[in-house]
């Protein structure tokens, strides 16, 4: 198959790197046209802007399968996201290509501790998930007017080899790593389901290799839930440390938001952390089986992975 990913960031790679695994062609695509990374000898990554139908038609007039990894900046997803996904949508439709979306979980808003299965009814009541809604029902819209085939795979907080912009990201392995106080947010002993990245991407990878998942959405499979704790632990142990830890509630994050607007916009979502906070995947699994990697195993990878990373960027 020839597949085409949008975006740069940590999801768009390692779909790009299962396509790879799995002896597909792929090619990225960015507005820019460039990535800070060294590619593979193979893959080729190609300048279009997604809010523009025809440069979309043209990047992908001969690809099978798409995948929908792009996402502006977190602190203006109300203006950017929904030209961005009405763009790329119109320029697709010109397509035969199959959709595939990589979505998060803010449409759902908060659950009051429920289970999170894709039935749950869409109640956000803040802009990045009531932004999230719109960009999802436009790409399950296009499926219905039969422009193209579409599948949505959604997944919770994810961590993992590339991913800075995550609790447990840069901000956490940064000073974690430097021996200082690390940040943490909400109640850290409740439940909270954690999506390795590399697996958050094999569930895309498997949903557009099966014509069973289009026409629907998808919880893709997560390692058993656990508490933030329970996360910290399972870290320190692999540091073979004890790990200094601030926890950031509601007030701190008012505080702080008053001089960071990316802490700003935390704030919304900050009910995600102080609420059980738990993914239902059982629908994926029941369909295509479930392979995910224990955190035992993803957190050895991702504290190797940024202790390579932060020798370079200090």
């Amino acid at each position: 198959m020839k597949n085409l990913v949008f975006g740069t960031g940590p999801l768009a790679w390692w779909v790009m790197q299962i396509l790879l695994e799995k002896g597909d062609a792929v090619a990225l695509a960015s507005r820019s046209g460039k990535i800070n990374k060294t590619l593979p000898a193979k893959v080729k990554i190609h300048a279009c802007d997604a809010t523009q139908p025809d440069e979309v038609a043209e990047v992908c007039k001969d690809m099978d399968a798409v995948y929908f990894c792009a996402m502006p900046p977190y602190t203006n997803w109300p203006d950017l996201f929904p030209p961005l996904a009405i763009g790329f949508l119109k320029g697709i439709a010109k397509t035969k290509a199959k959709v595939i979306f990589g979505d998060n979980l803010y449409l759902y808003g908060p659950t009051q501790g429920t289970k999170i299965s894709e039935i749950v009814a869409h109640d956000a009541v803040g802009h990045k998930g009531r932004t999230r809604e719109f960009v999802a029902r436009q790409f399950m819209a296009a499926h219905e007017r039969e422009d193209n085939l579409v599948t949505i795979g959604r997944t919770s907080d994810f961590y993992g080899p590339e991913t800075l912009n995550a609790v447990f990201g840069e901000m956490f392995f940064k000073p974690a790593l430097a021996g200082k106080t690390a940040n943490l947010l909400g109640d850290i002993d409740l439940p909270h389901t954690f999506s390795y990245i590399k697996d958050f991407a094999k569930g895309l990878v498997t949903l557009g290799s099966n014509d069973s998942a289009f026409g629907e959405v998808w919880h893709t499979p997560c390692a058993p839930t656990v508490s933030t704790r329970e996360m910290l632990k399972m870290i320190e142990a692999e540091l073979d440390t004890k790990v200094k830890v601030r926890i950031a509630g509601n007030t701190m994050i008012s505080l702080l938001g008053m001089f960071s607007p990316m802490i700003k916009e935390t704030k919304e979502m900050m009910y995600t952390w102080e609420e059980a906070y738990v993914v239902d995947h059982s629908k994926f699994e029941a369909a295509f089986g479930s392979e995910a990697t224990s955190h035992e195993a993803a957190i050895k990878e991702t504290v190797t992975w940024f202790k390579d990373y932060l020798k370079v960027n200090k």
